[in-house]
């Protein structure tokens, strides 16, 4: 048996936020693999089903964020489990914005809900950090969390899910890189295009020529005078005398 843990806060008011990323994969991967309806346990909202022929039991803790290795802490204990037996979804702000990574142990990072689960679970567990981006300032961190995801930003998160979603049983048996090249294949562009919307760039102009001289409009040949004193005084410079 395995548990499959998303991160993230309950109730309604943070049901989009970025650091929510953890409570919608594991919702995905119960729409999608048709888990029971979700009960409450261990102090979360659980599912069980099958992945890969293994049982699965997805859970979100209700604890908030900061007190998440309680509740998964308390389902481990239950079930007899050991760390390697669970994996965790959540959000990482140093990775750009859908994509994902996953490890096995290592620190924290700052994350707050993955110093509990450190602390009531061990840290031998299977984390996989799914990429929400840096707002670019440490200050503006807090709110970036717990800021909902824009609207823009369902061109990766909507087909990051549905991977997610649909690969949940490479998951299940270990297959981890093959997890990740699935995530990697279903998400378009990169990071800084997916949180900007970027356009493309524009075609840089022909080797050799400059932006000003490209814009200029191709000049016409003169026409010069065929008779008159202009044209007797030209022909004796240019030695094109008849």
């Amino acid at each position: 048996m395995h548990i499959i843990a998303g991160l993230g806060n309950p109730g309604s008011r943070y049901a989009r936020n970025r650091h929510n990323v953890g409570f919608m994969a594991v919702d995905a991967i119960a729409r999608r693999h048709s888990f029971s309806p979700w009960a409450k346990k261990f102090r979360a909202e659980i599912a069980e089903g099958m992945l890969g022929g293994e049982k699965v039991l997805l859970i979100k803790p209700q604890t908030f964020m900061n007190a998440s290795g309680e509740s998964v802490g308390e389902a481990m204990r239950f079930y007899k489990l050991a760390p390697s037996d669970i994996v965790v979804l959540y959000d990482e702000l140093d990775l750009a914005p859908g994509k994902i990574r996953i490890k096995t142990g290592g620190g924290a990072g700052g994350h707050n809900g993955i110093r509990s689960l450190d602390s009531h679970v061990g840290k031998d567990y299977r984390r996989v950090r799914i990429g929400i981006g840096h707002p670019g300032d440490k200050a503006l961190v807090h709110n970036w969390v717990l800021g909902d995801f824009a609207k823009i930003d369902s061109i990766w998160l909507d087909p990051l899910l549905d991977a997610i979603a649909d690969n949940a049983d490479m998951l299940a048996r270990g297959d981890d890189n093959s997890f990740m090249n699935k995530a990697a294949l279903a998400v378009p562009g990169d990071g800084k295009s997916r949180r900007d919307g970027a356009e493309e760039e524009a075609p840089a102009p022909p080797k050799g020529k400059s932006h000003i001289r490209q814009a200029r409009p191709p000049q016409q040949p003169v026409k010069l005078p065929e008779s008159g004193p202009m044209a007797a005084m030209l022909k004796k410079l240019f030695g094109k005398g008849e």
